[in-house]
């Protein structure tokens, strides 16, 4: 049954070409929002926290401060809204799910930059 799934998510859900990162990443992600018969190209910047699942239901969670307020949104890979990722630095953290980022304020909430 599993490889049934795996093949129509395979033949039906067209990949979008997005480039790799991962957790501790800070990224911008550009998606598209409908307000009424308008739409609007609205972005978020923020640190990855997690990456989760495979293939065509893969999500992940990114977290921005406004102001003193923590904000994290989750994005499906495959969302047809997505228009283009951008990964503005790349994050050295020894974790695949940071969710002590969450508890960090301050400079502790800094994450170390991989330089290539």
């Amino acid at each position: 049954m599993e490889n049934l799934v795996q093949y129509v998510e395979n033949t039906f859900i067209d990949k979008k070409d997005f480039p790799d990162f991962g957790s501790g990443d800070t990224i911008t992600v550009y998606y598209e929002i409908k307000e009424g018969e308008k739409t609007r190209t609205q972005f978020f910047k923020g640190v990855v926290i997690q990456r989760r699942g495979s293939g065509a239901t893969e999500t992940f969670t990114i977290r921005k401060m406004s102001g003193t307020v923590g904000v994290e949104r989750v994005f499906p890979i495959n969302m047809p809204a997505l228009q283009k990722i951008e990964v503005n630095k790349r994050g050295k953290v020894r974790r695949s799910r940071i969710f002590y980022f969450r508890n960090l304020t301050g400079k502790k909430a800094r994450i170390k930059e991989e330089r290539n």
